[in-house]
């Protein structure tokens, strides 16, 4: 069955991508298809047209560091949607490599360095599967895309309407932020890797206190 919603995803995918030239060149394109666009209210329609004319009238260097700060310094906004359900625990290197041979099953190999659960890598996907597929992989997909769009809108950025129209086109509930505020949130805890080893003396002291216990 062909997908109706192909160019829309597309520019859902476009709009969520490092802003640089090249994305900034394609934005009247992209707000012409997603005018356009079948399945979405206007009120979505018109808070995503809101968000590619912000885009445009930025300073690059402005969207870009907003971009890095929303997106790339915390867990609670990241792209990467499987950081929302597993964060760093084991079951999220199976749930990558079924993702990344669903993709393989229709045909497409990655390019990029994207993780294959980063958000626009599966939009991209979802653009070329039947027209079936979008509300069944959505719907598979929608605790992390209801975390993802709520803190978004918490924030009260123009973003979450791309995750809206998501949820939209998969016939799911809208966005409520204030279902699950989250607590604030520290980027240098968030992803601060473990150190390979302790210091010594934090291991003699702790050593020589069991030894001083009667």
């Amino acid at each position: 069955m062909r997908n109706r919603h192909e160019h829309t995803l597309r520019a859902l995918a476009a709009l969520l991508a490092y802003p640089d030239e090249e994305l900034l060149a394609d934005l009247a394109d992209i707000a012409a298809v997603l005018e356009g666009a079948s399945g979405l209210s206007r009120e979505a329609r018109g808070q995503l047209l809101a968000l590619a004319t912000e885009l445009g009238n930025d300073a690059l260097l402005e969207a870009q560091v907003r971009y890095v700060d929303l997106f790339d310094r915390g867990r609670s906004t990241s792209l990467n949607l499987f950081e929302h359900v597993y964060g760093d625990g084991r079951d999220r290197g199976p749930a990558m490599i079924e993702l990344r041979q669903r993709y393989q099953r229709l045909g497409l190999e990655q390019a990029g360095h994207e993780l294959p659960d980063h958000l626009p890598v599966l939009l991209e996907y979802l653009s070329c599967c039947d027209q079936a597929e979008v509300p069944e992989l959505l719907g598979e997909c929608e605790e992390p895309l209801r975390k993802l769009g709520e803190a978004l809108a918490r924030r009260q950025s123009r973003y979450a309407a791309v995750v809206a129209a998501l949820l939209a086109l998969a016939g799911l509930p809208r966005l409520d932020p204030a279902a699950a505020p989250s607590p604030p949130e520290d980027p240098d805890r968030d992803w601060a890797e473990r150190p390979a080893f302790e210091p010594l003396h934090s291991r003699q002291t702790a050593a020589s206190s069991r030894g001083a216990q009667p």
